[in-house]
């Protein structure tokens, strides 16, 4: 089966596309979060953040941006949560690199799985350790 994702940046499948530019396309999530909710997809097909280079990252942060920023002068939202998870681990569910851009309004129903509590100070810093040598 084709890339649904594929088949929309090539027109062969239905979208409410809202915007487009050379490198990345943005159009309507249709299980929407909340009100507004889209994704930015790169027109080329990359599977994850491991696989995207970083040239068309930046296309697809900037597009995000532009498309959050819209959501708040069109619709009001009062935020926006960027998502992108890449690999199954991460809960990605269709194997085309994408942003959702979730618009965010005071009481919407939308709960996130990711409660912040305080981690163990040593194992970040281990992590921190792994980290640092490949970061240079």
């Amino acid at each position: 089966m084709a890339c649904v994702f594929c088949e929309i940046v090539a027109g062969r499948a239905p979208s409410q596309r809202i915007a487009e530019d050379a490198t990345t396309v943005a159009f309507m999530d249709i299980n929407p979060a909340t009100t507004g909710h889209a994704l930015v997809v790169p027109r080329v097909h990359f599977v994850n953040a491991f696989d995207v280079p970083p040239d068309i990252l930046g296309d697809l942060a900037r597009m995000a941006q532009r498309v959050a920023l819209a959501a708040r002068a069109a619709l009001g939202c009062a935020g926006v949560n960027l998502v992108q998870a890449s690999g199954s681990a991460a809960f990605q569910s269709v194997f085309h690199f994408h942003f959702h851009v979730i618009p965010r309004y005071p009481g919407d129903p939308l709960r996130l799985p990711w409660i912040p509590k305080r981690g163990d100070p040593a194992a970040i810093a281990g992590a921190a350790e792994k980290l640092r040598p490949l970061l240079g």
